[in-house]
Order: structure tokens, then C-alpha cells, then sequence
């Protein structure tokens, strides 16, 4: 075997990319920009300046920011990029046409793919940072063409939630925000007897979907399900066994 430099590559191994916000908020083990989450080498770029807020209000104005970052990532080697929230939506088009490598930026790229797979005349419950933010728009472009089959809860008035995610204040009591996540889970489910799946569309909101599936029994999609999928896509294995 020969193998050959790469130029300006300077590490090698990592196929998965992901874009961060600017954000300040712990990272736990199972979010999405904490390393240990996966069984495989990622590869973390932060856009300076793309704050939750930023984000929340749709901003487009940071475009040439998160491009520069996909760029840098698709340079250092990474096989597919993806990012750490689900309103990156927002630049996927525009990434995915131009970088020329898998770009799916977004968790709730994944709502046409659960969509086909439930009974029709059910929904799918998300749990979002922020519903009011949350438009129609933003789901057009995740894929979605009928809004009636979703049930959407914001976190963005819970309060534990809110300190951790959106006013960042540095501190993240998990028990407390587990349960919240967990109680808004099972409101959905109570106020819409048709949910069938619940996707988490935040990426600070992965270490909760095993709590969120044990209240609910539900199936739980996450940001940290879609990148797995996207890794064993674009990283196959050779199987050694035997018959």
C-alpha cells in the first residue's frame, strides 16, 4: 500500500465535519459538539459571531461565514459536514451545491424520511429550541411540503432550559433540564394522541432522548442518529465472520 499527502492537510482521519456556533454553553457528553459522543474521529469548526440569537432570527447575512467554515473542514479532509443546529437549514442548499461532498446541516433533514416510514394520519412530535422560530419557511426547506402532520413544543420558556441553551449563562443543571425536556415530551404526546416519533431537533438535546424515549416508548430521532447514519454512509466497513 502507497499512500500518498494530501496538500495543506495537515491531520487525517476525521470524515465527519461539523460547523459550531458561536456558542457558549456546556457540551456534555452525547451533544453533538462534545468529541466523546461518537465512536468515530470528528472534526469541529466554529463560525466567529453566528450566536444562537443570530440563528434564531434567520440571519442569511452570516453565510459567507459558514461556507469559509465548510470550506476549511471539506480542505482538512472531512468526507461530509454537518453542524450543531438544526436552523443551519438555513445555508444547506447553498453548502451542499457548492462544496461538492455529502452537506446535510441540518436534524430536521430527517422529518421526509420519518415521515414515509409512520402509518399516514399520524405526527411527529419535535422538540425544539425555540417554536417561534420554527417557521414554515424553515421546514419548506428541511423537505417538508404539509406542516399538519408535525406537533411542535418550544423550550425556549423553560427555564433551566433557557439558562443552559439561550442565555447562556454557563451552567447546566442536567437533571433539571432532563426533566423539562422530558415534560415537554410527554405533553405532546398527551395533547396529540396521533404522535408516533418524536424528533429532537436541537443539538444540545441528544443526551435526553433516551430519558424522552423510556417516558414516551416512542421512536426518538436526534441530531447524533443522523450523523451516525450519515458516517456509516460514507465510512463502510469490510465484515470479517463466517457462516
Amino acid at each position: 500500500m502507497i499512500y500518498h499527502v494530501k496538500p495543506g492537510q495537515v491531520s487525517y482521519g476525521e470524515a465527519i465535519g461539523i460547523i459550531l456556533l458561536d456558542s457558549e454553553a456546556p457540551f456534555i457528553p452525547g451533544d453533538v459538539a462534545n468529541a466523546t459522543t461518537y465512536d468515530f474521529p470528528v472534526r469541529f469548526r466554529r463560525v466567529p459571531g453566528l450566536t444562537v440569537e443570530r440563528i434564531l432570527k434567520h440571519d442569511m447575512t452570516a453565510l459567507k461565514d459558514v461556507m469559509m467554515a465548510g470550506e476549511e473542514l471539506k480542505k482538512e479532509g472531512v468526507r461530509a459536514i454537518t453542524s450543531d443546529c438544526g436552523f443551519m437549514i438555513l445555508y444547506q442548499d447553498y453548502l451542499a451545491r457548492e462544496l461538492g461532498i455529502p452537506v446535510f446541516l441540518s436534524s430536521l433533514l430527517q422529518l421526509p424520511f420519518i415521515q414515509n416510514i409512520l402509518p399516514e394520519l399520524t405526527k411527529i412530535g419535535i422538540l425544539t429550541v425555540n417554536s417561534e422560530s420554527l417557521t414554515g419557511t424553515i421546514l419548506k426547506k428541511a423537505g417538508v411540503q404539509k406542516t399538519d402532520g408535525l406537533a411542535i413544543a418550544g423550550l425556549q420558556e423553560k427555564p433551566f432550559f433557557s439558562d443552559a441553551f439561550i442565555k447562556e449563562t454557563g451552567r447546566l443543571n442536567y437533571p433539571e433540564v432532563e426533566k423539562e425536556v422530558v415534560e415537554s415530551a410527554k405533553a405532546l404526546q398527551r395533547d396529540y394522541l396521533d404522535v408516533k416519533a418524536i424528533l429532537l431537533e436541537c443539538s444540545v438535546l441528544p443526551p435526553y432522548g433516551a430519558a424522552v424515549q423510556e417516558a414516551t416508548g416512542l421512536p426518538v430521532f436526534d441530531f447524533v442518529t443522523m450523523i451516525r447514519y450519515m458516517y456509516h454512509a460514507v465510512v463502510k466497513e469490510r465484515r470479517n465472520g463466517y457462516m
